[in-house]
């Protein structure tokens, strides 16, 4: 099977699973309906961008139909930004706004007016015979270069003051995991990419065996992300809504405190002596709304004094009183000792991963090696 076959067969099973999966994000009943859509755009461009390795051997468009599908390309970008910020907010809706993000799509066909849209059928067709040094063509590539990397810029940034927000508002290790979704999405998609532009690169050399090898490459890694996305997608928690867009960060709060000092050591006793006494930390879901809500307190100043004025988190915090009711518990030896599973659950958390990690953190040591130690 020479490599232009190898091609052909890799991108028909490529678009295959990008349709197959379009149509299970389509058709499956979720509270995320929205988030499905939009991805489910992102992975039908794809597939029609895909296409362009086989289609040509089955069916002949006219030029403005195949300008046309390639232009649709444009579309990836703000379908994915559309896409992480529904997952990230939980009162994402579109909006006339949005609008915005069809530029990317409706520039360069502004740019081909002149000299491909408005011209006859045979001019097209030379202008698709010297298509890479057309220079229309250098132009849209050098601007959907620059769209890509203001795009990326803007996840990365959004992406950040996500998770900054998971950590200052959350005790769970279930938000987290919908961050780490997302930064894993990204990583891949532009390791793909930056593939993609090497092969295109390629295209100069005019060595059509190397160009075939990073063709092939890159629809390898096509396959793979698929693949990686239909099963990590399966296991993220359908009933994670987001944040709301209105939380702000602390740093931005805190400008706005004007509190003594005596008052802040007072609100923090007042907090520690709270925790120890009423454990509110054992709750696995909590939150510092929740938290807020139990002590009668502004959440806004309560998220000030724990986020700035003690210098944490309030995910450390909460896991902080969490990790030290266990070892307690690890260290209590009755005479029947609890499973260090079920101390896990009992201080509030559900995952073994997230539990070993923040008890190492602060123990410097595994919850077994500490009983060990304790029971030594």
């Amino acid at each position: 099977m020479d490599s232009a076959m190898i091609i052909s067969f890799l991108s028909l099973i490529l678009l295959f699973l990008c349709l197959i999966f379009c149509a299970f994000l389509v058709t499956v009943k979720t509270s995320n309906r929205l988030s499905n859509l939009l991805l489910a755009g992102y992975l039908l461009v794809t597939a029609i961008d895909i296409s362009a390795f086989f289609y040509s051997d089955f069916i002949t468009f006219p030029p403005g139909i195949e300008m046309l599908r390639i232009r649709l390309s444009a579309f990836k970008n703000p379908l994915l930004f559309l896409y992480v910020l529904s997952v990230i907010y939980s009162d994402f809706r579109l909006r006339k706004i949005h609008l915005v993000h069809t530029l990317p799509f409706l520039i360069p066909l502004l740019i081909l007016i002149p000299r491909f849209i408005l011209v006859s059928t045979s001019q097209q067709i030379a202008f698709f015979e010297n298509y890479r040094m057309m220079p229309e063509i250098k132009i849209i590539s050098g601007t959907g270069d620059l769209i890509f990397t203001v795009y990326m810029v803007a996840i990365i940034y959004y992406l950040r003051r996500y998770k900054k927000i998971l950590l200052e508002n959350y005790a769970s290790n279930v938000p987290l995991s919908i961050y780490k979704w997302l930064a894993q999405l990204m990583a891949i998609i532009i390791t793909i990419s930056v593939l993609t532009k090497i092969k295109d690169f390629s295209k100069f050399s005019n060595d059509i065996a190397i160009i075939n090898n990073y063709r092939i490459i890159v629809l390898l890694g096509g396959i793979t992300f698929i693949t990686w996305l239909v099963l990590r997608t399966l296991h993220i928690p359908d009933t994670f809504k987001g944040v709301d867009s209105k939380i702000q960060l602390v740093q931005n709060r805190a400008k706005k405190n004007d509190a003594s000092d005596e008052e802040i050591k007072s609100q923090i006793e007042r907090i520690r002596k709270f925790m120890n006494e009423h454990q509110p930390y054992l709750n696995p879901s909590l939150t510092i709304k929740e938290l807020a809500q139990e002590m009668e307190m502004s959440e806004r100043d309560l998220s000030i004094i724990i986020n700035h004025h003690m210098n944490q988190h309030f995910f450390d915090f909460i896991n902080e009183y969490r990790i030290r009711k266990s070892m307690k518990l690890l260290k209590d030896n009755g005479p029947k000792d609890l499973a260090i599973k079920e101390i896990m659950f009992i201080v509030g958390f559900s995952s073994k991963n997230s539990f070993n990690t923040a008890f190492k953190k602060i123990s410097q040591m595994t919850p077994t090696q500490y009983r060990n130690l304790q029971k030594a």
